[in-house]
């Protein structure tokens, strides 16, 4: 190669560094567009309402929240699937974005390949509950119960194919105990007749039923995170109880669309985890029973692929279709 050709080259390459410098330093150059798939109220929801002005303070540029619900999370995981890849449009998803693969059988978008992961901002940890008249006082005598009784223990859940069921599905395909699921339409009912004594068991979030257990209308047998809740700090982990594949955690991420420049990514990365530190968040997370997570983007990117194989393993199994 001659000397003029080397010359080129090499003032190709600074031009890419001073355009992928450039990027990091001016990113977000306009509105950025935080794409929330679920209604309004929800984890993600809340989420977003709490980061994205705290964001905009920051970059010194409008950050909108846009919901964009329907088909289980799906419209608006297709519309940021499809938008420009700059960093201007991000979704923030949650749980479902693992399981939803597994209950429909062709989806607008490849969750991998369509995808960029730029942060797991948050997790929920998850419990299993029963009637307290039930003769069991942790999760593997509840497990020796359901064995000795198979088919005979009721659990429920607030709908087929939720993270709820899932989790469920998942102690009994691990386990190989046999429970019948009861399904609802939401929480309510589910747990009325959890404490009725209609049905003995529940896998549900700490935040909701931690209320009845406090008063003594239901037991808690282990939460399902991975660390102790300081809500009830007597009840051991899953993971304690030695059933550590069991564990699963609520969560909730940042995506971009594919394509999207690194530069951006870290950008908007490195942002949410100094926000994630900042003890008035960490305080607001915790009034919604969510511990701040953080970490490089391929926290978030292990999580998902672990995520769509263990849920596609668990749906396949137990061969639930959602409702």
């Amino acid at each position: 190669m001659n000397t003029a050709s080397l010359r080129i080259l090499a003032a190709a390459s600074c031009l890419l560094s001073f355009s992928a410098v450039a990027q990091e330093a001016t990113f977000p150059i306009r509105t950025v567009q935080i794409v929330v798939p679920y209604t309004p109220g929800t984890g993600a929801d809340i989420l977003a309402r709490i980061l994205g002005p705290r964001l905009a303070e920051r970059w010194k540029t409008s950050v909108i929240t846009d919901n964009r619900a329907g088909a289980t999370g799906n419209i608006g995981t297709d519309f940021v699937a499809k938008a420009a890849p700059d960093g201007h449009t991000v979704l923030f998803t949650a749980t479902s974005f693992g399981t939803t693969p597994a209950l429909t059988t062709k989806l607008p978008f490849d969750p991998v390949k369509s995808f960029a992961p730029v942060s797991l901002v948050a997790t929920s940890s998850m419990s299993l509950v029963v009637h307290p008249q039930l003769p069991v006082k942790s999760l593997k005598e509840f497990i020796a119960l359901a064995q000795r009784q198979p088919g005979k223990l009721l659990y429920c859940s607030p709908g087929n194919g939720g993270p709820q069921h899932l989790a469920m599905e998942l102690i009994k395909l691990e386990t190989k105990t046999d429970l019948v699921h009861v399904p609802y339409k939401g929480s309510g009912g589910a747990l009325t007749d959890l404490m009725g004594g209609h049905v003995q068991a529940m896998v549900v979030s700490l935040q909701t039923v931690a209320p009845f257990v406090q008063n003594g209308r239901l037991h808690m047998l282990a939460i399902l995170g991975a660390e102790r809740s300081p809500s009830f700090p007597n009840v051991s982990t899953i993971r304690e109880q030695g059933l550590a594949n069991l564990e699963v955690e609520t969560w909730y991420g940042i995506l971009a669309p594919a394509a999207t420049p690194q530069a951006a990514i870290a950008k908007i990365n490195s942002e949410l985890h100094a926000l994630l530190q900042l003890p008035d968040i960490r305080e607001q997370l915790a009034k919604q029973g969510m511990n701040a997570a953080g970490g490089p983007p391929e926290r978030l990117g292990n999580l998902v692929k672990n995520e769509l194989t263990r849920w596609a393993r668990v749906v396949n199994a137990a061969k639930i279709k959602a409702d």
